[in-house]
């Protein structure tokens, strides 16, 4: 069993307690505007273009059997007659061109986590599944978690809580320490227009996790990215807030905005149209000002 992976990180310290190796999966049934990683939105192999590490050597465009590739061209790519034949990966000498994503198996994947578990046991650390989506795949998530429990690693699913709630119980929570849950937007219209799908079942499996962590013992850290005049507005913050009050949940983690992900839409050739308010980065003010309107709604933070 096979599937489609981005990336593994290891000495991570920004995806859960301690020293951690974070596996990155492709694809994900959300479609947010300011998305993080856009490389992993896509469920697929696709084929990425550094200009900071490109020399202009033209050794792609020599091999494109589609004559794709123009120094000219403002994406270097055009993407409409790309095939991902990856010839121009092949004799890239500086590494500009190269696939995002790659076909691996457990046993894959194992190889890198046993190797960093000294870290882990150590620091109190382990594996933080994260994506994309990686609830996407359960049933090649959760052979990983059995995995890693069978080695007494600490397991940590990052989700954006779209997935099979009965496969998720079934498969995933037995081997599941701690779950980061994200709640974007608490408004459905809001959800759809800015993450593409409505946030009905989002919300669903999470009344569902709060009620099964109590009887399992599962950990549940709420996550809200700051985006700004997306999600960091008083009325989504506040009226989160209220949400998870009304379930017991008393805290919440809000995320601080990164605007490097725009370079990331060009690398990959992505033609999302990008807002000049979204690529600067969130002031302290601005953040003191989100923590407020949480405060609102009877959470701590």
């Amino acid at each position: 069993m096979k599937t489609l992976i981005l990336e593994i990180k290891g000495n991570s310290l920004d995806d859960g307690p301690g020293i951690r190796t974070v596996v990155f999966f492709k694809g994900c049934p959300l479609n947010c505007v300011w998305c993080h990683n856009p490389e992993s939105k896509k469920a697929a192999i696709e084929l990425s273009w550094d200009k900071n590490e490109c020399i202009a050597c033209l050794s792609c465009a020599k091999v494109c059997p589609e004559h794709a590739i123009d120094v000219h061209n403002q994406n270097f790519v055009d993407r409409k007659k790309c095939t991902l034949c990856f010839g121009c990966v092949d004799v890239c000498p500086s590494g500009a061109m190269s696939t995002v994503g790659k076909l691996l198996t457990v046993e894959d994947i194992m190889q890198h986590v046993l190797k960093d578990k000294p870290f882990f046991d150590t620091s109190g650390g382990g594996v933080t599944l994260s994506g994309g989506e990686p609830l996407m795949k359960i049933p090649f998530a959760s052979e990983l978690l059995k995995q890693c429990k069978n080695n007494a690693i600490h397991t940590l699913v990052e989700t954006s809580g779209y997935f099979n709630w009965d496969e998720f119980e079934t498969c995933i929570a037995p081997y599941c320490d701690t779950v980061y849950y994200d709640i974007k937007l608490i408004d459905e219209e809001d959800h759809k227009k800015y993450c593409g799908v409505s946030n009905t079942k989002i919300i669903s499996n999470f009344k569902k996790l709060i009620q099964l962590s109590q009887s399992m013992g599962i950990q549940v850290v709420v996550r809200t990215p700051l985006v700004p005049g997306i999600t960091a507005t008083e009325k989504n913050l506040t009226g989160i807030a209220q949400f998870l009050h009304q379930h017991g949940v008393d805290t919440v983690e809000l995320l601080r905005y990164n605007p490097l992900w725009p370079e990331k839409c060009m690398k990959i050739g992505s033609d999302a149209k990008i807002d000049e308010a979204l690529t600067r980065w969130m002031t302290h003010e601005e953040y003191e000002q989100c923590k407020k309107f949480v405060s609102k709604g009877m959470i701590t933070l």
